[in-house]
């Protein structure tokens, strides 16, 4: 899943990373611009899933 696709869904996508993973909050998973990388770094770091893993897991909400 490229930024742009991840971009469109992320409202959803948001919502179901939620309900999989209980410990993220709306502070994680917030979308700013210019700052993916660092988001998803927290949440990789939170979750304890690698980026490869954590790619897998969004695309397959």
């Amino acid at each position: 899943m490229n930024t742009t696709e991840m971009k469109g869904n992320w409202n959803e996508q948001k919502g179901k990373l939620k309900q999989k993973f209980a410990i993220l909050t709306d502070d994680d998973l917030m979308l700013a611009e210019g700052k993916m990388d660092e988001m998803m770094g927290k949440i990789q770091k939170k979750i304890g899933k690698t980026k490869e893993e954590l790619q897998t897991i969004i695309a397959g909400l």
